[in-house]
């Protein structure tokens, strides 16, 4: 059991506009950054605070180092903690296994994104997550389900399915968070993240923001400014966070659309 004197950041204000910037990764409770490309908490923490509510039900199908399963049960939230990779999950374990009052519970699964059979429909409040950018960084050698593992267009037709498992156990009327960045080959940019917004568009997701964060603490950095001198290229600097909201059929949203179009109908009849 993990003791902690710090439990929260210091001085934390909630992110008002679409740029997001942490030059300072944070390190409170249990959070590191030995897991090769996860998150700052700044960016769950901002999250969860701002679509959910405490007791809510929240779902990281990527959970990696589990940085989202750390800011969920300090924020009084449960979550589901979902991957292909054994390893992962055991360090997940370790990482949540503090004690703290009013916090959350965690349920670790190891599983596929793509196939969230054991969660039924419409039982998530709120989706957190972080998935891999295609094959940028492979996170096994040798895990079949591993996505990271795929060239850009199998990871492209796998990310599909994800979404349509993400849409299928998210709430009516809730929201979504995926952070996603692009990625670099031959030399030329391929948009990754506006390919995988797309999709999550196509399966019936709409976009709620769409916010850019600065990349900060790249371990690499030094390397890649000089092959940019060398081979003319420009780092790769922000990644894209998409926060859909899954449409509220018979709901609000689409009354508000249903009103629009019957007064808009009425207004060519009065003509």
């Amino acid at each position: 059991m993990k003791i902690m004197r710090s439990w929260q950041p210091n001085n934390f204000k909630l992110e008002t506009g679409t740029v997001w910037r942490f030059p300072e990764r944070g390190s409170w409770a249990t959070h590191t950054s030995k897991y090769r490309g996860n998150f700052s908490p700044y960016v769950p923490r901002n999250l969860i605070l701002r679509y959910s509510k405490k007791g809510d039900m929240i779902l990281d199908q990527f959970v990696g180092g589990g940085t989202t399963l750390i800011e969920s049960k300090l924020l009084g939230r449960n979550i589901i903690g979902v991957d292909v990779n054994t390893q992962a999950l055991c360090s997940c374990k370790s990482s949540t296994n503090f004690e703290y009052d009013n916090s959350g519970k965690v349920y670790l699964r190891k599983g596929d994104a793509r196939n969230l059979d054991f969660i039924p429909d419409e039982k998530i409040d709120f989706i957190c997550t972080h998935p891999p950018y295609a094959d940028a960084i492979k996170y096994s050698k040798d895990i079949v389900e591993d996505i990271s593992l795929l060239d850009y267009e199998s990871f492209l037709k796998e990310m599909e399915k994800v979404a349509k498992e993400s849409y299928r156990v998210l709430k009516k009327g809730k929201y979504c968070a995926i952070l996603m960045g692009d990625i670099r080959k031959n030399g030329n940019v391929i948009p990754l993240g506006f390919e995988v917004m797309n999709i999550f568009k196509n399966v019936g997701f709409i976009n709620k923001e769409i916010i850019i964060k600065e990349q900060y603490n790249c371990k690499s950095t030094d390397y890649w400014i000089k092959k940019s001198f060398e081979r003319n290229f420009l780092l790769l600097e922000h990644e894209y966070l998409f926060v859909f909201r899954k449409w509220l059929k018979n709901g609000i949203v689409c009354k508000s659309w249903v009103n629009l179009f019957f007064s808009f109908f009425q207004s060519i009849i009065v003509l």
